[in-house]
């Protein structure tokens, strides 16, 4: 489907050819003609589907059609990254449809506090927020919500999965009864259809594929000890063909201890975790996208909400826990129709939490040999793993005399 085929106003028309818009996304096909004709929706969509437009171009629509100095939407995201990209969007197409919007997010200075309450104050038309930070804000009863049309929940699993429930439901205490609100997640677990009862009305239901990796990303393994990880990771990046790499850690001191021995090893590297103030991240942020970083080192925070066309390479340095955020990490690669690689590093104990991602994603990544001069790493065992596990725990009541007797 065309985006000429929505019947969106002329400005937002002539903004979509300029900027290059031209046939829609699956989500995009599904959702929009919803939301303009005002339905609330639940949609299942991972990063990358081009969902942020799915929901932005019929607010921008409706704006453009009846322009006033109020705000008009809300659209709350679990990140401050997530969220400055959301507005740069805006203001893309707020060129041609006289939009405006502000991006509010905890970690700045006073100045950019200021800001956001005064642009808050004039009624600008959209306000892309962190929970805390908008919470903070209507604090001062500044805020009116009073001619508010319409809210949105993007990444609603991550925002659960951080502890923002009880801030989203007293947010939305203050809102309108009457509007629109539209709840996009990338997983639809039952707290998220629980939070979906409360704050939606008859919403329909969209799903856009099961979360499954992009079919343009090659995706590796290696089994390897904690002890050999560093070495493995630095011969990985010996290859110049990796020009643009993010690593993910589950740890920050993981993160601070890896970027450390890369910038040793001449690597142009930056860590990115949450010791960092707002400022600093936004700066190596920046960097990053311009290439004038190779490497960036960073735990899940970089995992949603960050588009970057041209990464050629990531690597998770462990295993993560939830499979879902697996195909967050990797997808970070082959965006946009480009390719790029993924590389995981599995130790002993992380066999299971990997088993279930080959199950999720419904294939079996291939097990790389380590290079030559490495020490063997572990065999791939996962249903092995699991029964030794139980039989450790077993292991204590046998010293009870009364297990001896039998």
């Amino acid at each position: 489907m065309k985006f000429i085929e929505f019947g969106f106003s002329p400005t937002l028309e002539e903004g979509l050819d300029s900027m290059g818009f031209e046939e829609a996304t699956p989500i995009q096909e599904q959702t929009i003609p919803v939301i303009l004709n005002g339905k609330d929706i639940i949609a299942c969509a991972q990063t990358g589907t081009g969902k942020t437009a799915s929901y932005l171009l019929p607010l921008l629509n409706k704006i453009a059609e009846n322009p006033r100095e109020q705000i008009n939407s809300l659209i709350l995201v679990p990140t401050r990254e997530l969220a400055v990209q959301i507005d740069q969007q805006i203001m893309g197409f707020g060129y041609f449809t006289g939009a405006t919007s502000i991006c509010v997010y905890g970690g700045g200075d006073g100045a950019g506090y200021e800001q956001q309450r005064r642009a808050i104050q004039e009624g600008v038309n959209i306000i892309v927020a962190t929970p805390g930070r908008l919470i903070a804000h209507m604090g001062s009863g500044k805020v009116d919500y009073s001619h508010l049309e319409h809210l949105v929940l993007d990444e609603a699993d991550r925002m659960l999965d951080m502890g923002f429930h009880d801030d989203i439901m007293r947010i939305i205490s203050a809102l309108p009864k009457k509007r629109q609100s539209l709840l996009f997640s990338a997983t639809m677990p039952p707290k998220i259809r629980t939070l979906a009862k409360k704050i939606l009305h008859q919403p329909l239901e969209i799903n856009v594929a099961i979360s499954k990796p992009s079919e343009g990303i090659d995706q590796q393994a290696y089994l390897v000890y904690d002890e050999h990880k560093m070495e493995l990771i630095k011969h990985i990046l010996d290859n110049p063909a990796y020009e643009s790499v993010i690593i993910f850690a589950s740890k920050k001191d993981i993160v601070k201890r890896l970027n450390k021995e890369l910038v040793k090893k001449g690597i142009v590297a930056e860590g990115f975790h949450s010791d960092l103030e707002q400022v600093q991240r936004e700066d190596i942020m920046q960097r990053f996208k311009a290439r004038r970083i190779r490497v960036l080192v960073g735990t899940d925070v970089i995992s949603r909400g960050i588009d970057i066309v041209g990464i050629s390479l990531v690597v998770n340095y462990d295993v993560p826990p939830d499979p879902e955020d697996y195909v967050h990490r990797i997808g970070r690669t082959a965006r946009a129709a480009t390719t790029g690689t993924a590389i995981t590093f599995i130790n002993e104990k992380d066999q299971n939490r990997f088993a279930r991602i080959e199950q999720l994603i419904e294939r079996e990544i291939p097990k790389t040999p380590l290079p030559s001069g490495f020490a063997e790493g572990p065999s791939y065992e996962p249903r092995k793993g699991t029964k030794k596990k139980n039989n450790n725990r077993k292991k204590p009541f046998r010293k009870f005399p009364k297990r001896k007797t039998e």
